[in-house]
């Protein structure tokens, strides 16, 4: 039986959590801190189902390491977590004693996450669709923005043969609208160059999203925060981070017909893989709703432009936000099911 003791499991990378013989934790390091978003201090001495809202399969392979005496290896382990929904890991459940003068058995569980090499293939899939998105995106504003001159020319050469005021007003909506869209083409057209980037507060830009919302919305919508205020500033432009937040809470309230609730969450990211570059910190922000969920048959191209789950959506708030988070260097995942969708914007720090 291995000697828990004979090894310092501080400074590994792989995430050790270690129980008593009444499956309480007595242990866990600092990776494993990091995985499931726990605090050691408020888990030691409980029961290790108090950490996860789904431990069915780590119960399982708990039960097969004791009684056989021997270590147990599930390779494909779906565990719920309070921070971050489902995890896919591959869990090691090996029995041990506590040195060599201590008769009392522990269980020892290593976690390997399988969800890095995914993330890394679906980031490289997203970076070149977004891309290829923004190409679309500037090839389509350049073909309406032609033909958006011509219309409100027309509109003001009509409006000055109308004798009528009531009917002026018509040309003036038309006149408006093709301002508006052509406001909307000249963002799509400008370049990445034209940001202004400077020091701002995650909670600035969230509490402005906050506001808008609420206000947008019925009074049924509920936006919860859990902010972590002792994050550090970012380096960023304050105004493309505020619409691409927008756009996904602003989803969020559509997909529940603004009644539900929207949680705001900041937390520091260590030691991720943001545009094939590793950084050391990160400002993590997740937006968590309660609403239906993503339907399944649109997951895989939910970032896609023109791509809408609603009959009066445009299906470009989310590529826009793709776009603006990616000019950032940072990068924006899901996890979707009915009664929980979560999105995650990880932005580095410098």
């Amino acid at each position: 039986m291995p000697d828990f003791l004979s090894f310092t499991p501080e400074h590994l990378a792989t995430a050790v959590i270690l129980l008593d013989e009444e499956a309480r934790v007595i242990y866990l390091n600092p990776a494993a801190e990091h995985l499931f978003d726990v605090s050691g201090k408020n888990l030691l001495g409980h029961p290790v189902q108090q950490a996860f809202t789904d431990s069915g399969q780590l119960a399982n392979a708990m039960q097969h390491a004791i009684r056989d005496n021997a270590s147990y290896i599930e390779h494909d382990l779906t565990l719920g977590t309070h921070a971050h929904g489902k995890l896919h890991l591959r869990c090691a459940a090996t029995p041990v004693q506590l040195g060599e003068l201590h008769s009392s058995r522990c269980l020892l569980l290593e976690f390997h996450p399988m969800d890095r090499p995914l993330k890394l293939a679906r980031e490289e899939q997203m970076l070149d669709q977004t891309q290829a998105s923004r190409l679309l995106l500037r090839n389509l504003a350049h073909e309406i923005k032609n033909p958006l001159g011509g219309i409100r020319g027309a509109a003001q050469l009509l409006e000055q043969e109308l004798e009528k005021p009531a009917l002026r007003e018509y040309t003036q909506v038309i006149v408006q609208e093709a301002d508006r869209l052509r406001s909307l083409m000249e963002k799509l057209l400008s370049p990445q160059n034209a940001s202004h980037y400077s020091a701002l507060n995650i909670h600035e830009v969230l509490e402005r999203v906050r506001s808008v919302v609420l206000a947008e919305m019925p009074a049924g919508l509920t936006i919860q925060r859990d902010y972590d205020i002792s994050l550090p500033a970012l380096i960023g432009d304050k105004e493309q981070l505020i619409q691409a937040m927008l756009n996904i809470v602003r989803n969020a309230a559509q997909a529940m017909q603004g009644s539900g609730t929207i949680t705001l969450r900041t937390r520091i990211a260590r030691q991720v893989t943001l545009v094939k570059r590793r950084h050391r910190l990160a400002v993590m922000v997740q937006i968590i709703d309660n609403g239906p969920g993503i339907p399944p048959e649109l997951q895989d191209k939910i970032f896609y432009p023109l791509v809408s789950g609603r009959a009066d959506g445009h299906g470009l708030g989310l590529t826009l936000a793709q776009d603006y988070v990616n000019q950032h260097h940072g990068a924006i995942e899901f996890d979707s099911e009915p009664g929980r969708t979560c999105f995650t914007v990880l932005l580095p720090l410098p």
